[in-house]
């Protein structure tokens, strides 16, 4: 899943390179995955409406169109966006494209459908779930020390499942989720109400810290080319049966709720029933 760190660096991409441009046309070749929330025709109101700015918020791309109305794209688990020529062969899992006038396209692409894109009138984005639940975002000002740890007694979930929710924190998914709690030395499973006060503070300087980090890491790597998802430098997510960085203890992996889970058994100890 796109999260914080890689949407930050797509937007830093693609905004200067569409900001002021006519939209000239945009087509849907994959209508069910778009929510057209106006009730007319989406290439037709769409067409001549010139993007405006390009925001992130979490883990959605909010693209701002003249005339009050806004583009919302949620990639969710294999969405990507990019800019091509339009002459460039198009992908099987291409979902809508949208022309300019200097003869540039930007393409929506998603393997497994899973993502949505909403077009909507600006003052309904609140009528968005995923815009209208979302804390402060992961990459803001971080939150106090304290207002964090009121915060964090409002759930009694699982750590990995409170990070990931989004309300707590926005723009963390189930990658920065392993690194921020190897980073901590929490186990991933632990309860939040079972944190003690130190865990609690290593977890608020994690969250912030890892995917800052990251957003450098990221244009480190890309430079000014167009950025795409990349997990290589990451510490134990994906890293299943590789030395942990910190002890060489073997990186563990555990699926839970249809998503694998990695993390160091001696840097993060703990079981599934604490």
């Amino acid at each position: 899943m796109p999260e914080a760190p890689d949407l930050h660096a797509l937007r830093e991409y693609l905004a200067p390179r569409v900001t002021g441009l006519e939209i000239t046309a945009v087509r849907e070749l994959r209508p069910l995955v778009i929510r057209n929330l106006t009730g007319s025709s989406l290439s037709e109101d769409v067409a001549g409406r010139v993007i405006e700015g390009l925001e992130r918020k979490g883990k959605l791309l909010i693209m701002s169109l003249s005339g009050g109305m806004s583009m919302v794209v949620s990639p969710m688990l294999t969405g990507d966006l990019s800019l091509a020529d339009p002459g460039k062969r198009m992908l099987k899992s291409t979902i809508l494209t949208i022309n300019f006038g200097d003869a540039s396209q930007i393409r929506y692409t998603d393997a497994k459908r899973m993502g949505q894109i909403y077009y909507l009138e600006s003052t309904r984005l609140g009528e968005i779930t995923r815009v209208a639940d979302q804390g402060p975002d992961v990459l803001d000002e971080p939150l106090a020390f304290p207002d964090f740890t009121t915060a964090l007694k409002r759930y009694r979930g699982e750590v990995k499942g409170v990070l990931t929710r989004g309300q707590l924190v926005a723009g963390i998914g189930n990658a920065y989720a392993d690194e921020v709690l190897w980073e901590a030395g929490i186990y991933p499973f632990r309860k939040v109400t079972r944190l003690s006060d130190e865990e609690v503070a290593r977890l608020h300087e994690a969250t912030y810290q890892v995917p800052t980090e990251a957003v450098t890491k990221l244009q480190e790597i890309f430079g000014a080319e167009h950025p795409r998802k990349e997990r290589r430098f990451l510490s134990v997510h994906g890293k299943s049966g590789a030395p942990c960085p910190k002890c060489a203890t073997v990186i563990s992996s555990v699926k839970s709720r249809q998503r694998d889970t990695n993390f160091c058994r001696r840097c993060q100890p703990g079981t599934m029933f604490e």
